[in-house]
């Protein structure tokens, strides 16, 4: 009996776990944000250079996202003209690793096909 306990505590943590990660990436443009925010701060003008096909409303709305999610940081600086960095907290840094292993499912559709594969 204890051990059927265990497995439905796992299994509705495991629940929880997948509701949390599908929260952060869902939407078109946030592991594209995580993936260009990388490990360095970036303006929201470099960003908006970086990702061009996103609109400023929806980058604006998806970093206000991930701010409050804890995945992304924002710093203002008290300058005139006001500055505004974005860098990726430590919890979204370790996103980065496994963001870049699904890069290589892109890598496999984008070689062409050999043999007559």
């Amino acid at each position: 009996m204890n051990e059927k306990v265990s497995n439905l505590e796992s299994s509705e943590s495991k629940q929880i776990a997948l509701k949390k990660t599908l929260d952060i990436i869902s939407g078109k443009w946030r592991l594209h944000i995580i993936y260009q925010l990388g490990n360095e701060a970036r303006r929201y003008g470099e960003l908006r250079r970086m990702i061009p096909d996103v609109s400023e409303k929806v980058l604006i709305q998806e970093l206000k996202a991930l701010t409050s999610l804890g995945v992304v940081e924002k710093k203002a600086y008290n300058e005139v003209p006001p500055r505004v960095e974005y860098r990726l907290t430590v919890k979204g840094r370790q996103v980065l690793p496994s963001l870049l292993d699904l890069t290589t499912i892109g890598e496999v559709f984008l070689d062409p096909p050999t043999n007559g594969q």
